[in-house]
């Protein structure tokens, strides 16, 4: 299943490098082309959900395995896991507020 959004991801993402550049170092821009301001904030957002949430279940999954494997290593194994699991959450906020900073410049 991975692999699938593997192969779905890489262009998407060589697609959004390619146009959104320009359109993140859109502060005076003229009006017209102020939706692709937006259009730019709401895929950066979409991107960084996608990642996040991926990221985040290949995380619980690795988790959730090593547990299985070793009940008792469920300690160990439970805060390392959910420290990563708030840092990967914390670039998903940190994409957010980029979206809001664009989100300011219409």
């Amino acid at each position: 299943m991975l692999r699938k959004f593997r192969t779905l991801l890489v262009p998407a993402t060589v697609l959004a490098a390619a146009f959104l550049p320009s359109v993140a170092h859109a502060a005076g821009i003229a009006p017209e082309a102020q939706g692709f301001v937006a259009l730019g904030a709401g895929v950066a957002i979409g991107f960084a959900a996608m990642g996040c949430g991926i990221a985040q279940g290949v995380a619980a999954y690795g988790a959730l395995q090593g547990i299985a494997r070793n009940p008792s290593a469920a300690g160990k194994i439970q805060t390392p896991m959910i420290i990563g699991l708030a840092l990967i959450e914390s670039l998903c906020i940190y994409a957010l507020v980029i979206a809001f900073f664009l989100q300011g410049k219409i």
